[in-house]
């Protein structure tokens, strides 16, 4: 989710995630297995995608505290990251939903 037109409101600045960049995925080389030369691939990935499921839920939990105690001076630095981590959770339940259904279609192959 991008909150990239929000910077020059009221002097806020959108809280630091980091992004997987795919031009950078299309022009790292290969090997033969079509695994990154640079050891990174699919499992890196996954593994990246939860730490960074973890940041944003620690994050947007970090400023609901926050905001019960009265300690935040703006709500909706609150509100951008809840959705933020809601809109990452989905999207990481929905990653494991199709990774679920494609390790079952294959086992349903036959031999």
């Amino acid at each position: 989710m991008s909150v990239s037109g929000i910077e020059g409101i009221g002097g806020f600045a959108p809280l630091a995630t980091p992004r997987l960049d795919p031009a950078s995925d299309l022009t790292s080389p290969r090997g033969p297995d079509g695994a990154s030369g640079a050891g990174g691939g699919f499992g890196d990935l996954v593994v990246k995608g939860v730490e960074r499921l973890q940041q944003t839920q620690a994050t947007s939990d970090q400023l609901a505290v926050k905001a019960a105690t009265g300690d935040l001076q703006a709500i909706h630095q609150y509100t951008i990251a809840a959705s933020e981590a809601q809109v990452t959770t989905q999207l990481t339940v929905a990653m494991r939903n199709k990774a679920l259904e494609a390790f079952t279609e294959i086992m349903r192959m036959p031999v």
